[in-house]
């Protein structure tokens, strides 16, 4: 009878222990695929918000158009002033216009185009934190599959020894 005794309570022993390791452990992988959502979440706001932004209104492509026109201001003062002291043309002054006014257009492409580059740029930092993130999500995955199988068998060997013990297996 000892021994049956020692049989079903190692059993009960083994299989309580293999129930609240798993319980523990899927605690734990819980919480990490939850913080692993908060991540993926945070980067999806980070996405939307930086891919969205108008390159134009950014502080460096500010500081870039004002620096333009303000040149482009001198420029034309510096044209009308030779104009009047020196008598020449309003088509000369129109021309010099005509030139400030390319060299603006050309900045503002200048800025577009660094601003689609820089959409490339995040969108690409983004797909990669993106599937970084996916692939930790299914590592948590499979390891509480592992988990459950460990408890699984724990509980069911557990089972065995207690139905041992009792002389029933």
């Amino acid at each position: 009878m000892g021994l049956g005794l020692g049989s079903i309570l190692g059993g009960v022993a083994g299989a309580l222990g293999g129930l609240f390791g798993g319980i523990g452990k899927n605690k734990a992988l819980n919480g990490m695929a939850n913080s692993i959502g908060a991540m993926q979440s945070d980067n999806q706001n980070w996405y939307d918000r930086r891919y969205n932004e108008n390159a134009t209104q950014r502080a460096d492509a500010q500081r870039i158009l004002t620096m333009t026109e303000d040149a482009i201001k001198r420029r034309n003062r510096a044209a009308a002033g030779t104009a009047a002291v020196m008598g020449s043309t309003q088509e000369a002054v129109a021309a010099e216009k005509e030139a400030n006014n390319k060299m603006l257009a050309d900045t503002m492409s200048n800025i577009a185009a660094a601003g689609e580059r820089r959409k490339d740029a995040i969108e690409q930092q983004y797909l990669a934190r993106k599937n970084a993130l996916a692939e930790q999500l299914a590592g948590v995955r499979a390891q509480k599959k592992s988990a459950l199988d460990i408890a699984s068998d724990t509980i069911g060997g557990g089972a065995s020894g207690i139905l041992s013990g009792w002389g029933l297996n």
